[in-house]
């Protein structure tokens, strides 16, 4: 079926599912499981014995044994169902960042996750996928849109700031660049602000652009907010969406921004998963994926309490399938019906904590330094298997590394504190001392997403 017209197949779908209520949403679900639990017993070696032991028929999903990320990358030839697809292949694709945005052997939609785990990730998506995502995202949209801001965002021609970080094949990166690759209008409309850049970079582009939209992370939305407050910033957004992090004070951000704050729950293994409601719940496409909240044993976390992990099933993905895989994310799973009508299941995600750095410069000014952007620098740099950054004083940064088994832990020390140290420079920071510590990355919390990033308690004043 040709991409626009399975778009609007699962668009369509998508609105007679939810109308349909928890009956119709099980029905589909139930279906698609099905499906997709033959395809990888058929498509993946992995999978074909990872799943020999179990019967032929009907199979429910809490029999299926939990997999996860570095379970799968492991063997990743062997997990993706076609055998052009293979990890060395893919990762000279990722190598290049001239190819961002492009599809991957002509078909299939590539991004790399980074290594809040640990574990950094590749993963590819097919085209039917990728329509399924697409079509979740005008559902988005549309919900957040009533018809006095859908003017609004028409008459400032839908212009869009992706406020995200770069330099590699991020799935928010790739997914904006394939976008803008579709037609010259969405290449005007659409465009990417990295975090990286100086804080007063970023502020005097954004301005210029004057987006109608703003997509970012939490903790670049609250420093924008920030900017905002202070007269610099001089935007005035119809919407603004947060992913990729926890949404800390969505009224400030709406006070400040000016727009109609939403909330989306997003991951590199599928986008989105989940949309926000005004109760504050965020509701679970669950037509199309399964989360399960569990424990450390992956047993099933009751309703109302936070989970140790979440397992996500990925319904739309035939060439990469994830099924009953271990996420990461600590979730609290709602025990009953949402206030808002909404028959989508609600949760809430505890996501990422790391903190924005406040780092005095040479002249003793204060400089914010988003966590997202100092760590994409050395999140895939060569063996790396954890780099975890403490701020120890105003101008110092305690860099704690775990090297891939193998590596020269002097090797990457020199590549890891040169990457550090060029993107400091660009902020104005080269004064900042890099202090190699002795000791090893910190394990991490409960929600199991690994804390990169440790600001100090008091920000120095500047």
């Amino acid at each position: 079926m040709a991409g626009f017209a399975r778009e609007l197949a699962i668009m369509i779908d998508l609105v007679r599912a939810q109308h349909g209520g928890e009956r119709a949403l099980a029905r589909r679900r139930d279906a698609r499981l099905a499906a997709l639990v033959a395809h990888a017993r058929t498509a993946s070696p992995f999978y074909r014995a990872l799943y020999r032991g179990l019967p032929a028929g009907d199979i429910q999903l809490r029999d299926l044994p939990p997999v996860t990320k570095p379970q799968l990358m492991a063997r990743f030839d062997d997990w993706v169902t076609d055998p052009a697809v293979t990890r060395a292949d893919l990762e000279a694709f990722v190598a290049d960042p001239s190819l961002v945005g492009t599809r991957y052997r002509g078909r299939y939609f590539a991004c790399t996750s980074s290594g809040t785990t640990g574990h950094p990730g590749l993963f590819v998506h097919d085209p039917d996928a990728v329509a399924c995502y697409r079509a979740q995202g005008v559902r988005i949209v549309g919900s957040a849109l009533d018809a006095r801001r859908l003017l609004a965002m028409l008459r400032r021609g839908i212009r869009t700031a992706v406020v995200v970080g770069d330099g590699g094949h991020f799935a928010g990166v790739v997914w904006l660049e394939s976008e803008r690759r579709r037609s010259r209008g969405r290449r005007r409309a659409y465009r990417l602000f990295s975090v990286q850049q100086p804080l007063v970079q970023l502020v005097q582009a954004l301005n210029a652009f004057d987006p109608a939209l703003v997509v970012g992370y939490p903790s670049a939305l609250e420093l924008l907010a920030g900017e905002q407050d202070a007269g610099r910033l001089h935007i005035r957004p119809v919407i603004v969406e947060s992913s990729g992090e926890s949404l800390g004070d969505r009224q400030r951000l709406a006070a400040a921004l000016g727009g109609a704050v939403h909330n989306v729950y997003a991951a590199s293994e599928f986008t989105p998963i989940a949309l926000d409601c005004p109760r504050g719940w965020l509701h679970v496409n669950s037509d199309w994926v399964i989360l399960e909240p569990v424990e450390a044993d992956y047993r099933p976390t009751p309703a109302g309490q936070p989970s140790h992990t979440v397992l996500l099933t990925n319904l739309a993905n035939r060439v990469q399938p994830l099924i009953r895989y271990d996420l990461g994310d600590s979730v609290v799973a709602r025990g009953g019906p949402c206030e808002c009508g909404n028959p989508l299941p609600a949760i809430r995600v505890a996501g990422r904590h790391d903190d924005v750095l406040h780092l005095e410069d040479g002249r003793g000014a204060t400089v914010s330094v988003l966590p997202l952007a100092i760590t994409a620098p050395v999140d895939d740099a060569p063996g790396v298997h954890r780099c975890q950054l403490v701020q120890t004083g105003p101008a110092t940064l305690r860099v704690r590394l775990q090297p891939e088994p193998g590596a020269s832990a002097g090797a990457v020390w020199q590549d890891v504190a040169a990457k550090l140290a060029g993107f400091l420079a660009g902020q104005g920071l080269a004064n900042v001392e890099l202090v190699r510590a002795e000791e090893a990355p910190e394990e991490s919390g409960p929600s199991g997403k690994f804390h990169q990033v440790i600001a100090l308690k008091e920000p120095p004043a500047g």
